[in-house]
């Protein structure tokens, strides 16, 4: 025999109704009682019917993730499948499924966020990027539709949506800034897509901590590539082409470091004795890569989580506006930045 709401409040010794709103994570109910009532339904393995659910409250408990590219991209780079752990955790502790946007353009993210918006297929959006321009995020403002983002809205006048962000702007600084302190003067900033926030304020970070010792942002030396192995490869080529290259390079990610460390290699040059490099995001491969990157932890995990967690207060306490949450970051000095040597010739 199927096992029903009553046996389950019978076991918790609680009423019927009160096993209802556990389900439905009704915040009218402690937390002690919520965790009484979730282990006698899983001492009973009793498994609530979401379909049914769903009909009566109007809710999918399913959370839409829009990425930044196709999938096929997207996750060759491993912040992502970090960040969507982190959302993956957060989810499952309330019962909420996902449903991972397939789109493999712009427009067609575009449309498939349209039916999920219209066609009520999940209860709130949590977009894995911020655009400069955005269509994405002016379609779920206007349509007033519960959504989080990882990163900060571009346009001032949209500050009020709820986001998860780094201070990007002031990492890319400090790092320049630290670059600046071993002596690098020749310091090369390679970024992702300019149409992404994060890229604009790391930008601005290098720029500002250039101008505050005086020195100018010399152009040869910015390039913008894709954030993947092949784009820091492009880039080195680049840069290592110039009449004076770099001594020093800024790196928007890991991955792309991975493949500016092995041109890099390719042209016989080595990290740190003939280039510095650091970077961000900390992902695995940070640690393991040879020799181990300096880089920036941006807490990947957490941003996930916490873009998360807002999107579903969000949903469940809509009275409640936007929430704004800064994740710390911190750099981490492995080995591949160096105190510059200065090539003395003698003469007699």
């Amino acid at each position: 025999m199927a096992v029903t709401i009553k046996d389950v409040a019978k076991l918790a010794n609680v009423a019927p109704s009160t096993v209802s709103r556990v389900i439905a994570n009704s915040p009218r109910i402690s937390e002690r009682t919520k965790e009484t009532v979730r282990e006698a339904m899983k001492e009973l393995g009793y498994h609530p019917n979401f379909n049914a659910r769903s009909l009566a409250n109007k809710s999918t408990n399913t959370i839409g993730i829009v990425m930044p590219n196709s999938a096929n991209k997207t996750f060759q780079n491993p912040f992502f499948p970090e960040v969507i752990r982190g959302i993956s955790s957060k989810a499952h502790q309330l019962e909420y499924g996902l449903y991972l946007s397939t789109g493999q353009t712009e427009a067609e993210i575009f449309e498939e966020v349209q039916h999920m918006v219209q066609g009520k297929r999940v209860d709130g959006i949590i977009l894995l990027y911020s655009r400069v321009d955005d269509k994405v995020v002016d379609y779920l403002y206007k349509e007033n539709f519960p959504f989080s983002v990882i990163g900060r809205p571009y346009d001032e006048k949209k500050r009020d949506i709820t986001f998860v962000n780094n201070d990007n702007f002031k990492a890319a600084k400090t790092v320049t800034e630290y670059l600046l302190l071993l002596g690098h003067k020749n310091i090369a900033f390679i970024g992702g897509n300019l149409d992404f926030v994060v890229t604009v304020d790391h930008m601005e970070g290098y720029r500002k901590a250039l101008s505050n010792a005086g020195m100018e942002l010399l152009d040869d030396y910015v390039v913008f590539h894709e954030e993947l192995q092949e784009g820091g490869q492009e880039a080195v080529i680049d840069l290592m082409s110039l009449n004076d290259p770099p001594t020093a390079m800024i790196v928007a990610d890991d991955i792309m470091t991975f493949g500016v460390m092995r041109m890099l290699s390719e042209m016989e040059m080595k990290v740190p004795d003939d280039v510095s490099i650091i970077s961000f995001n900390n992902v695995m491969i940070s640690e393991l890569s040879s020799p181990p990157m300096t880089t920036v932890d941006i807490h990947i995990y957490n941003l996930g989580f916490e873009a998360c967690n807002l999107l579903i207060d969000q949903i469940l306490h809509p009275e409640t506006g936007s929430k704004q949450v800064l994740i710390p970051h911190k750099m981490i000095k492995r080995q591949t930045t160096q105190k510059l040597i200065q090539n003395v010739t003698s003469t007699s």
